[in-house]
């Protein structure tokens, strides 16, 4: 998320300088170098930031510098957007005012600077320059860990090589997904030429290559193929590794070639005609051209040879010609438990055991079918025999565990440092969400929009880009259990698995803060209050909004109230909206959405906080509060009674220039 940050900081930067000097209006003069200074602070920043990341599980200093700079971004990001909603006011009005008399533009440039021309920018530049002192604190700090260019890091990131041997005593629950894939390997389709390939696609951790390792070492596959291979692929792809390691698991030596042609013709000879499986473990590739000509070169073998692969990817497995697609679910609870059984009570009696299974169920169900949580939980934990130890790892955040973070959390880090700059800041967005919360396309993509998260292309409405963005994070498996429209069968809605969502809220610990309040007026929270920045709120029944929670944050961007017992958002809104001045997007959610995006307006017109939140829609919007010049949020708030029950277009206050 850091990386996306100092992105979204480095573009505001570009683009305000480009304002400013299309409007002739600048900041004090000294506050120039010190904006100059924070650009080269944060291209400094920005090239070493992938090693920083790859770093911050094994490291807990680089995760605090880490958390500083997101901090600093984050306020760097809020000024910016001050003083960018600015010029955009002041252009506006320039330009209604150009036909009028030089004499009254001044009047109104003095105006709108409230009579004092320098206050406004001295206010900037004053926050500016503080931010700048800290800002080159953390760049002195950055040196200590010599961290690595973006080109260097990238190639080191450590990716663990699997193997085909298994202990098939330790695997458990795959049987009927086992049993699909034997059959889809032995069936007879000699008359079809092309490679027949199936596709294992699923989240880090689910249990992609154990299960592909259980197929490779059935005894019907193995009688079936005079020859099998296995290969782990990993990232970066590298064809003449892959092409090598195929051939030298058909001469059972390491061969001394160094062209992929030698070695793709030796590859031909020795299987023509053969009937061969063949294993590509761990595939993230989504060039087309990086397969093709090994992919040629397999044609070679008998029709009734077979190639499985596993990926995170389904893109990846439409790339390569996959014939067949099984999308790994997750365990049923059962098996999950009888697996964390087998880990957690080795070698016990049921005596010894009975005690601690009552709650050792209930720390099964906190892994959500993950087969990979639950050996590491099980194996955490058999070596504890206290029941106050296992209580413990119950009440903990999964991501609080050291374990897990350094077992579970690893290979889902894989699928993130695989994510571009702006995938990553969609996907650390959804940590904003309650666990097991049934996320609305729509709405998400709204929600996006009003970060200033999505970015319009040519001839592209905004809305189609984000709706492509989530699609490639629902192929990249980070999304689960879909609802479909029956009209078009299009993605309606999804969920994130428990520890996906574990893992967003580690990558974003003291930014999103999500709690659930009952009637009692008790807290139930998935996360610290700390200089949050995004939060949902799930309001029960006869309980009341927690407003003490938010008084004195003014650095919430984000506010998700979710209710469906009548809490009035005119109450909860008008008490913190002043307070809240870096608000982009306030939404009540009441059983469907009933919410607006309002912007502000100067003579009749409307003024987006963000350029890339240019459109109101009331259907399925947000409400933002927008900035006036005095640096608080007024206005917008004699409307928001109706927010609750009406999707009609809303009447509301605009925020007015005085």
């Amino acid at each position: 998320m850091a990386e996306a940050l100092v992105s979204i900081v480095l573009e505001q930067l570009a683009s305000i300088g480009r304002q400013q000097a299309e409007e002739g209006i600048r900041l004090i003069a000294c506050a120039e170098p010190k904006v100059e200074k924070l650009q080269s602070n944060f291209m400094a920043i920005q090239a070493v930031l992938t090693d920083a990341e790859n770093r911050q599980v094994k490291e807990d200093a680089v995760r605090v510098w880490l958390a500083k700079l997101k901090d600093v971004s984050y306020d760097i990001d809020d000024v910016l957007d001050e003083w960018n909603t600015k010029l955009q006011i002041l252009r506006i009005k320039k330009a209604e005012d150009a036909s009028k008399p030089l004499k009254k533009v001044r009047s109104f440039i003095l105006h709108y600077l409230g009579c004092r021309p320098l206050v406004l920018r001295y206010d900037i530049t004053v926050k500016i320059k503080d931010l700048d002192r800290k800002l080159d604190i953390i760049a002195t700090e950055k040196e200590r860990f010599h961290f690595r260019s973006i080109t260097e890091s990238t190639k080191e990131v450590e990716r663990p090589m699997t193997t085909s041997v298994i202990d098939l005593t330790e695997i458990y629950g795959r049987d009927g997904d086992k049993n699909t894939i034997i059959d889809f390997l032995l069936s007879q389709n000699s008359h079809v030429q092309d490679l027949r390939i199936l596709s294992i696609v699923g989240m880090g951790g689910i249990g992609k290559t154990t299960l592909a390792q259980l197929v490779f070492n059935d005894d019907q596959v193995n009688t079936h193929f005079e020859k099998k291979i296995w290969v782990c692929v990993s990232e970066p792809f590298d064809e003449l590794r892959v092409a090598k390691a195929i051939l030298e698991s058909l001469i059972n030596t390491a061969p001394n070639l160094n062209e992929l042609e030698t070695v793709v013709q030796n590859i031909c000879q020795l299987i023509n005609g053969r009937k061969f499986l063949l294993v590509l473990d761990d595939i993230w590739t989504e060039n087309p051209k990086h397969w093709d000509q090994l992919k040629c070169s397999l044609k070679f073998g008998s029709p009734e040879s077979r190639i499985l692969v596993t990926t995170r990817k389904e893109n990846v497995a439409n790339v390569i010609g996959t014939t067949k697609i099984i999308p790994l679910g997750t365990l049923s609870e059962e098996k999950c438990w009888y697996l964390f059984s087998k880990v957690a009570f080795l070698g016990e009696s049921n005596e010894e055991s009975n005690e601690l299974k009552e709650i050792g169920r209930k720390i099964v169900q906190k892994c959500k079918g993950l087969p990979l949580a639950v050996k590491t939980l099980g194996s955490l934990l058999r070596f504890k025999r206290k029941f106050v130890e296992w209580k413990d790892i119950l009440e903990s955040e999964v991501w609080e565990l050291e374990e897990v973070e350094q077992e579970v959390f690893r290979p889902l880090l894989l699928s993130y440092y695989d994510l571009s700059p702006t995938l990553k800041k969609y996907f650390s967005y959804c940590a904003i969400f309650l666990k097991d919360y049934e996320i609305e396309k729509e709405k998400l993509i709204r929600l996006w929009m009003a970060q200033g998260y999505v970015k319009s292309k040519p001839n592209k409405d905004m809305k189609l880009v984000g709706e492509e963005y989530f699609e490639t994070l629902a192929m990249r498996s980070f999304f689960q259990d879909f609802k479909q429209n029956e009209y078009d069968l299009d993605i309606s809605s999804c969920k994130m698995h428990d520890i996906l969502h574990d893992f967003a809220q580690f990558l974003n610990q003291n930014e999103c803060y999500t709690i659930e309040v009952d009637d009692t007026g008790e807290i139930e929270s998935e996360s610290s209050y700390h200089k949050v920045r995004h939060s949902m709120i799930k309001i029960q029944e006869g309980a009341s909004f927690p407003s003490s929670n938010y008084t004195g944050n003014t650095f919430l961007r984000s506010l998700v109230v979710v209710s469906n017992y009548g809490t009035d958002p005119k109450m909860i809104l008008s008490k913190l909206v002043d307070q809240l001045t870096c608000l982009r997007v306030s939404v009540k959610v009441k059983n469907i959405a009933t919410t607006s995006l309002l912007e502000p307006e100067v003579g009749g017109r409307s003024v987006p906080r963000r350029t890339s939140v240019p459109y109101a829609n009331t259907a399925f919007g947000v409400f933002a509060a927008f900035r006036a010049p005095s640096g608080k949020a007024q206005g917008c708030i004699s409307g928001i009674s109706s927010l609750a029950t009406i999707i009609s277009p809303l009447i509301f206050s605009p925020l007015t220039v005085k």
